[in-house]
């Protein structure tokens, strides 16, 4: 495989050249020159790479160059691409690339996704758009109402396919591939790779090309990665003294839950950090001006929990905290690709609690390599869960140029497994239709 370094180089279509020359958009990166040759010859692929390598701009300009030279309008109640992601804010992310790519392109497109009115979407759908970007749920309506037929589809699209597993949208999924055409071009585009995907891929696509930047659940090289062991009761505090010392100016923090999320806002609130959460029981309104305010640095703390965390594509995030553990390994990494993006570094920090310490494993087995482990004031003093004497300190060290828990060599607890009440493993993975 040929891999050419310049977008000039890549055969496009000389309005999305202009596009990308407007963007200051040079150089593409090994994804993109990888997959954008053979996605123009009209092959199925199968691209494996961590987040933040430039997937969507892999598929868009292909998609874009391919549909601009088609004549003519799409028939009332149809679309020719069809992009299929888990999440509300995913899609309206690859909503604004597909927007930004081919400006200079006179091609129509949709996004459509739940939590808000179903009528402009079936109004605006029912016109027949050349691209369509969708989550499942609301895709399944729109069939199900016979706004939207698949029969003239061109080119379908599965992005983040195992998040899309993760939140239970298999059925869906089927529901889907089983009213497209016989003859279109697939495209699947994962972070990892678990077992469930290469059966999906194996029916879906045809002699695909498989592009794999990276080895499977790696993380970014440039992610500076530590741990903090401490009690559940002191994380907020813990947070708090993180932030206190100004070194972190746009931090992404994921919980486990949504009410966790709300909790840990609350708690900044009161201590005059700017901050908000984003998770799905937060209306689209909502979620939208969450995600403004933390791009325009009003906020300086966006609090999510994993279904949203695809949809946050936002450079300059400087670090991310793993308040609680991911139930799913791979989610880790989903996480802390959220920093280090666009070849800028990052730091990623995990908390960890005695009964959290099986999930800590589990990361670690997924990503192939211990993370260091980081003392403060606030962190377990043995393995058995004891605090370190004094507890929670504050607001210390405010006048230090590093962060207080900036890792130290060497220093990480020995044995003790965490025997506190588990999860057992069929109940580790989330339940579906959490976004639609």
């Amino acid at each position: 495989m040929i891999i050419l370094t310049q977008f000039n180089e890549l055969g496009l279509n000389a309005s999305l050249l202009k596009a990308l020359d407007s963007e200051g958009y040079k150089t593409p990166t090994p994804i993109q020159s990888a997959s954008i040759p053979e996605l123009l010859k009209g092959r199925d692929l199968l691209g494996i790479a961590q987040t933040g390598t430039g997937k969507t701009a892999a598929f868009a300009l292909p998609i874009l160059d391919r549909l601009a030279k088609l004549k003519g309008r799409p028939d009332r109640g149809t679309c020719r691409a069809l992009i299929l992601s888990p999440t509300r804010e995913l899609a309206a992310q690859i909503g604004e690339s597909f927007r930004t790519y081919g400006k200079f392109l006179r091609l129509s497109q949709a996004t459509v996704f739940g939590g808000v009115s179903i009528n402009n979407q079936i109004r605006t759908v029912g016109q027949g758009v050349d691209i369509l970007i969708a989550t499942p749920g609301r895709l399944v309506d729109l069939i199900d109402r016979r706004v939207l037929s698949l029969a003239k589809l061109e080119v379908f699209v599965l992005d983040e396919v195992d998040q899309m597993l993760d939140l239970g949208f298999i059925h869906a999924i089927r529901k889907i591939t089983g009213l497209l055409p016989a003859k279109r071009q697939n495209l699947f585009f994962s972070a990892t790779m678990p077992k469930e995907i290469a059966g999906l891929a194996d029916a879906l696509l045809k002699d695909p090309v498989r592009v794999e930047i990276t080895p499977v659940a790696t993380t970014a090289e440039r992610v500076n990665q530590s741990i903090i062991h401490v009690e559940t009761r002191n994380k907020l505090n813990l947070l708090i003294d993180l932030l206190a010392n100004n070194a972190m100016p746009r931090t992404l923090v994921f919980t486990r839950t949504k009410h966790g999320a709300d909790k840990v806002v609350k708690g900044l609130i009161k201590q005059r950090i700017e901050s908000a959460a984003i998770h799905g029981n937060k209306s689209q309104g909502q979620r939208e001006r969450a995600l403004a305010g933390f791009k325009s640095s009003k906020l300086r703390v966006l609090v999510a929990t994993d279904i949203a965390a695809r949809g946050i594509d936002i450079d300059g995030v400087s670090h991310v905290v793993n308040y609680d553990l991911p139930f799913v390994p791979d989610s880790y990494v989903h996480r802390i690709g959220r920093t280090a993006r666009a070849g800028a570094s990052g730091e990623a920090v995990a908390f960890c609690d005695p009964e959290e310490r099986p999930l800590l494993r589990d990361i670690e087995r997924t990503i192939r390599q211990k993370i260091p482990v980081t003392q403060h004031a606030m962190s377990l003093a043995t393995p058995e869960g004891n605090e370190r004497s004094g507890g929670p300190q504050g607001h210390h060290h405010p006048n230090q140029n590093q962060p207080s828990w900036r890792k130290k060599p060497g220093q990480r607890p020995q044995g003790n497994r965490g025997n506190g009440k588990w999860r057992p493993k069929h109940q580790q993975r989330q339940g579906g239709g959490q976004s639609r």
